[in-house]
């Protein structure tokens, strides 16, 4: 007669860990949104929509969403290009330049914007060229917000990607090749379908902080209401105001409408998988 034995897991048990999980997920995620929509619903109806979808509101809405989509979809298409760079080859300053992926990570937001707006601006050593060349105001503009939200949100894409780079069998693009596959139709048949998942979860995560960013755009920006005024400023001024329940409001929308994209996103992911596998 066999016996299994029971195997002993180094954690505690399942009731116990779920509970511990529950609860510090709660503390520290659950109970601090859960806190803005109980603020926001002190609020009638009437007063909630005048709050959250005002004219200044919206225009703030417009280019928050934009400017941060704008730079997650340009740090998905060169942070690909920059992991499999890092990932497949090895050249002169190759460590200096896989530390300096992570600057954003370590640089304080606002250290960040006013070096932006120093570079940018008008008199600055690249806006300066710019204004000359092309005519392109950078600082102060919403190309600004763009060139912040994209420097901010790199990392993400490139981290998220260089683990499953490095998984890659160079074996399956030398059996594609064999056959008859050209570069193109190797990186778009066998590569890229088994990078999509992890690019489109760099992706949201460089979405999601740019939605969420202050720091590095306050300086850049301008702050011109209607035009470069981004939806977090808006909520800090409307704090300052003393207008709590207004803030609340603008932050509950913020909150719901990332919660949204996050869903899609994550749906997107599902499906990726599915067709990978």
């Amino acid at each position: 007669m066999a016996f299994k034995l029971k195997q002993k897991s180094v954690l505690p048990g399942f009731n116990l860990s779920f509970g511990i999980t529950i609860f510090y997920a709660s503390l520290i995620v659950l109970i601090p949104l859960a806190a803005v929509f109980l603020r926001a619903s002190g609020l009638s109806f009437s007063e909630f929509v005048a709050a959250a979808f005002s004219e200044r509101v919206l225009a703030s809405y417009k280019v928050t969403f934009l400017t941060a989509f704008a730079g997650a979809a340009t740090n998905a298409f060169f942070g690909l290009i920059l992991a499999w760079v890092l990932t497949r080859y090895r050249f002169p300053g190759h460590r200096v330049a896989d530390a300096l992926v992570d600057l954003p990570f370590a640089l304080p937001t606002a250290v960040a914007g006013i070096s932006l707006t120093a570079i940018y601006s008008k008199n600055g050593w690249v806006g300066e060229w710019l204004d000359k060349a092309f005519g392109l105001q950078v600082a102060y503009s919403e190309l600004g917000i763009y060139v912040a939200l994209t420097f901010i949100g790199l990392p993400f894409v490139v981290r998220t990607l260089q683990p499953v780079i490095e998984e890659l069998e160079p074996e399956m693009e030398e059996a594609a090749t064999t056959l008859g596959a050209s570069r193109w139709q190797t990186l778009y048949k066998v590569v890229f379908p088994q990078l999509l998942p992890a690019l489109l979860t760099g992706f949201s995560l460089a979405f999601s902080r740019a939605l969420g960013e202050y720091g590095s755009v306050v300086f850049i920006s301008g702050n011109m209401p209607m035009r470069t005024e981004i939806t977090p400023l808006l909520i800090i001024t409307k704090l300052h105001q003393y207008q709590y329940k207004e803030a609340t409001a603008v932050a509950a929308v913020m909150l719901v409408a990332s919660f949204i994209l996050l869903l899609i996103i994550n749906l997107l992911q599902r499906w990726a998988e599915r067709r990978t596998k």
